[in-house]
Order: C-alpha cells, then structure tokens, then sequence
C-alpha cells in the first residue's frame, strides 16, 4: 500500500496488506461490500460519512478527487498497488481480478457491462434524484416540476428492468456485478417512500428479483458495511 497516501493517516489500516475500503452502506457504497462479501475477497472496511468533513477532506480527496464513496486501496494489484475509485470501476476491477461475476469476453461479457452501464449513468442518478426532491432537502422546494420528472423517469426505468427480467432470475444471465449494482437502487426506493408513487407493485418482477437478491447471505452482510454506527 501507498502508506503516504493522506487516508492512511485519517483512516489508518490495521492490516495494511488487505484491500482497503472506504465507503458508506448507501446504493453506490454497498455494491463494494456486496462484491467483496460474494467474491471471500480479505479486506477492511472504514466508515467514510456523507458529511463534508469526510468525503471533502484532504485526506480522502487524495484518494479519489471527485470527493464521493466509494473507493479501494488494493495493495495487492496486479504489477503494484491499485488505487481506485467509481463504484461502477471498482467491480469491474474486482471481477477482472478474481474471475467472478463478470464473463471473461464476448457477448455475455458485454451484456452485463451494457446493464453496469445502465445503471451507472441511468437508474443510479435518477433514483438518487428521485430521493432528493422526495425525502431530503429538495422535498421543501415547491414546484412540483421537478419531483414529477424524476417519478416519472424513475417508472419509465422500472419498465426496462421489469421487462428485462420478463423469464429470468438475474438482469444478464448469470448473477453478476450487473445485479449488484442494479438492486441497491431498487431497494432504496422503500427508503425514499417512494414505492407507491413509482407503482412499485405493477413490477411482479422486480420485486421478486429484489427479494432473490436480498436472501444471498453475502448481500446480508454487505449491505451493513461498513456499520453506519461506526
């Protein structure tokens, strides 16, 4: 490990030779520790917080300068240690490194990486959106503009997963990095208290995809890490 990398000394390692994870247990930090928990990946997990103080300090800017969780230090890597951050970049990282959960080429490889991107740059944003404007500070704006745009993307998205899922049990295939991306978003919308608005229960297919997700041990332990509680 890059021992002068600035997290180290905020988030010190106990085990410096592990795989170092700096996150938060939302949608976006909870695709790592699912991952890690699914692959038997040794590692150690900090409690990066939300607030300012955490994710915009020096010391974790140093190790992704975008200022968001989640991000890995690997001191193992292939050719050095691996510094990296982006969630969706991580579990390709970690598939790549252990051959689990993303095919190793051609058309199936490219179907779970279409759907990683899916959710990366769709249903990740409009969801988090959604959860602004519903439940946080965007809830006291008054025009109801914005709120409407994102209920209604967020239902036009449920469309595409749920007719995806239309006779299979996982979004690609086999489960993949795909489907750990994918599902923490679903199950944030019971957190957002927007499951009613987004006509959650006209997707029998999500919600039975999301129930199989939620029964794997390794996303029971993952969606836990690291303990908000600290």
């Amino acid at each position: 490990m890059n021992r002068t990398n600035p997290i180290n000394g905020r988030w010190p390692a106990s085990r410096p030779d592990l795989l170092q994870l700096y996150s938060f247990p939302t949608p976006n930090g909870v695709k790592i520790s699912i991952m890690l928990e699914e692959t038997g990946l040794d590692y150690e997990a900090h409690l990066v917080t939300l607030a300012d103080k955490d994710v915009k300090s020096d010391a974790f800017t140093a190790l992704n300068p975008n200022g968001k969780i989640p991000a890995i230090i690997d001191p193992n890597g292939h050719g050095g240690p691996v510094e990296l951050f982006e969630s969706g970049a991580i579990l390709i990282y970690l598939a790549e490194k252990t051959g689990q959960f993303l095919p190793a080429s051609g058309a199936a490889r490219a179907e779970v990486l279409a759907w990683l991107m899916f959710q990366m740059g769709g249903l990740g944003p409009m969801l988090g959106q959604l959860g602004y404007f519903h439940k946080f500070a965007g809830s006291e704006i008054e025009d109801p503009r914005p709120r409407e745009r994102y209920v209604n993307e967020a239902n036009r998205l449920l469309g595409v997963v749920e007719a995806q899922l239309d006779g299979r049990d996982w979004i690609a295939g086999d489960y993949s990095i795909a489907d750990m991306a994918i599902a923490p978003w679903l199950n944030a919308l019971e957190f957002y208290g927007v499951r009613e608005a987004t006509g959650w229960g006209q997707h029998p297919n999500c919600i039975r995809y999301l129930e199989r997700f939620m029964d794997r041990p390794a996303v029971q332990r993952g969606m836990n890490i690291p303990d908000r509680n600290g």
